[in-house]
């Protein structure tokens, strides 16, 4: 899977917005330490929801007030620029980006000890604009292997399925699918959904930070 195929699959930019705020709530309910997805509305002027796993793999959406931008680092991919002596970018990963993302190259978080931009796949998509979208021409390696857009698969319509999985494996816990759709449908965060998912938990230790993350609760 590469950029081409994950743009087609990602829902428009407020209902991508939605999806990332509920990965990070789900996050901080299970795992407060080291949560794999985050969500931030002080990245500057701008909000982000962020993927790390510790492992030299991220990916960020921003969310601007002209659109989102998305920036995807796969350490084992073909296309990483530290493929190259001169840390370039693969080619024509950047053409035809709208000059209002432009100020993302520039982000520290994306880029490497020298300051320079590194990716392996971007998107974006205009606010207004139908779809997402990524440099068109780009020559993927002949082998197939992947830019690494495919780890924003959990963004997709399959959500709810995906992140069930994800906290089996990452998590190794048993997580109701029903309650991973109630955070995932934004209804609003009670007690009872909280211990379904850590019984060590209580909304009323969780309700500043997932206040900042700007989900909605019961009141405590």
């Amino acid at each position: 899977m590469n950029a081409y195929d994950i743009a087609a699959q990602l829902p428009p930019i407020e209902q991508l917005r939605a999806r990332g705020k509920a990965l990070a709530v789900l996050e901080r309910i299970i795992d407060s330490s080291g949560a794999y997805y985050t969500y931030t509305r002080a990245w500057g002027e701008d909000e982000a929801v962020l993927m790390s796993n510790g492992s030299g793999d991220d990916w960020a959406v921003v969310f601007t007030a002209d659109g989102a931008f998305i920036w995807v680092f796969d350490h084992e991919s073909p296309m990483s620029p530290y493929r190259d002596p001169d840390h370039g970018l693969w080619p024509g990963l950047l053409d035809g980006l709208p000059p209002v993302f432009t100020p993302q190259l520039n982000e520290p978080a994306f880029s490497d000890d020298a300051g320079q931009f590194a990716a392996t796949a971007v998107l974006w998509r205009l606010a207004g604009d139908d779809r997402w979208r990524a440099a068109e021409g780009i020559e993927f390696p002949p082998d197939d292997s992947t830019d690494g857009a495919g780890m924003l698969r959990i963004l997709s319509d399959d959500i709810v399925d995906r992140y069930t999985e994800f906290a089996s494996d990452y998590y190794e816990i048993d997580v109701d699918r029903a309650v991973v759709e109630h955070v995932v449908a934004h209804r609003p965060l009670t007690d009872a959904v909280v211990q379904a998912l850590n019984p060590e938990a209580t909304l009323a230790a969780l309700y500043d930070d997932v206040a900042a993350i700007g989900y909605p609760m019961t009141a405590t």
